[in-house]
């Protein structure tokens, strides 16, 4: 058999592609797979590394201002949409596939319309729960639309067959104990704050971070991890010292520009400080954590708040947008955490409640089944 896969722009779209593949690849050994990149995008680096080849299809997604750069960029975009069907259409006439599915991201659009024109069967994964655009354009016409999040079904277009499958998370999350976790990083059995902005930093979580080190440094009883990110390179050492904080004198303080240990990371925590990506909310559910959810406000749909406020609504973790921002609010609250592991283990229990564990295992058995069902017409 031979399957086409498609999500680009962010790791959050590529990962579960890659994962999917994994699976089917898993199951059918000789089956043949074909990537659709953006030859600037991020997939055209992680889907080669991942071992699958690629095809180039360049898309971008319109800009929403009206500057000078606004406007010579729409206008780039349109000339790339211009080309993208045609490119589209041969890449599926040439490569004959089974299947398509796409997993969110602007450059999903040409390929599983095309196909979906052609009469090929197509699958959407939507990691969000509120799904983007081009993934309810093109729900109308696809097979099966797999959600992470149930609450992402009202906000689909009605009559559209869906399946609740969760996001695909790596196995080292799946495996990882608070115990080994905390061994490999040579911590000990103190309350501990992960604190991470993405691997470029946030602005809104840097300064939280610095906050709550000014507030638990004075005693030196809690662990804190952070990860500043790109853009906090010489921001975030700024924040501290504006707050009398000295690095060299707090070993329970670990900061680091990017973390490439996240699974450790988040698993030895009792309490997460993060951003609120499809991703990473999947992750706090399988390792069960407490966490304190900062959406960006910036996202597309505003996506990530409502990613934050599933879990907000399920009691698995506070949600603070930045504009609501109090300093003295996060210290009792984080203060009351460390001082009630009842509370933090509830939290945490509560988030894995809504874990699913075997995601691309239910995406691809539904796949195989569709298709084979299909064969047998």
């Amino acid at each position: 058999m031979k399957f086409i896969l498609v999500g680009g722009g962010t790791g959050g779209h590529i990962n579960p592609a890659i994962a999917i593949a994994n699976e089917l690849k898993a199951r059918l050994p000789d089956a043949e797979f074909l990537f659709i990149a953006n030859p600037d995008g991020m997939e055209n680096t992680l889907v080669p590394r991942a071992g699958y080849p690629v095809a180039h299809i360049r898309v971008s997604g319109f800009a929403r201002g009206f500057s000078a750069h606004d406007i010579v960029h729409n206008i780039k975009t349109v000339s790339y949409l211009a080309s993208a069907d045609f490119k589209a259409r041969k890449v599926l006439r040439d490569f004959r596939p089974d299947a398509v599915i796409g997993t969110g991201g602007y450059l999903g659009g040409p390929i599983v319309m095309e196909a979906q024109k052609m009469k090929i069967p197509t699958f959407i994964h939507e990691q969000n729960a509120f799904p983007g655009v081009t993934n309810k354009l093109l729900a109308r016409k696809a097979d099966i639309v797999f959600l992470a999040f149930p609450e992402a079904k009202s906000r689909m277009p009605a009559g559209i067959r869906c399946e609740t499958v969760g996001n695909p998370v790596r196995q080292s999350f799946l495996s990882a104990t608070r115990e080994n976790a905390r061994k490999k990083l040579g911590l000990d059995g103190a309350f501990t704050i992960f604190s991470v902005g993405g691997s470029l930093g946030a602005n809104k979580i840097n300064e939280m971070a610095a906050d709550l080190m000014a507030w638990h440094s004075k005693e030196g009883k809690i662990n804190h991890i952070h990860g500043f990110g790109k853009h906090g390179r010489e921001n975030f050492p700024r924040l501290l010292a504006d707050r009398g904080v000295s690095l060299e004198n707090c070993p329970r303080i670990r900061t680091r520009e990017y973390i490439d240990n996240m699974d450790l990371c988040m698993t030895a925590a009792d309490l997460i400080i993060s951003r609120a990506g499809a991703i990473t909310i999947s992750e706090l559910e399988v390792v069960g954590r407490a966490s304190i959810l900062v959406p960006y406000p910036y996202a597309a749909e505003n996506h990530q708040y409502h990613n934050a406020k599933v879990l907000a609504d399920h009691g698995a973790a506070l949600l603070i947008e930045e504009k609501d921002y109090d300093r003295d609010a996060l210290i009792a609250r984080v203060k009351a955490l460390s001082s009630d592991p009842e509370e933090t283990a509830r939290l945490g229990a509560n988030a894995a409640k809504l874990a699913v564990y075997d995601t691309a295992d239910r995406i691809c058995q539904s796949i195989l089944a569709t298709l084979a069902a299909k064969g047998g017409k």
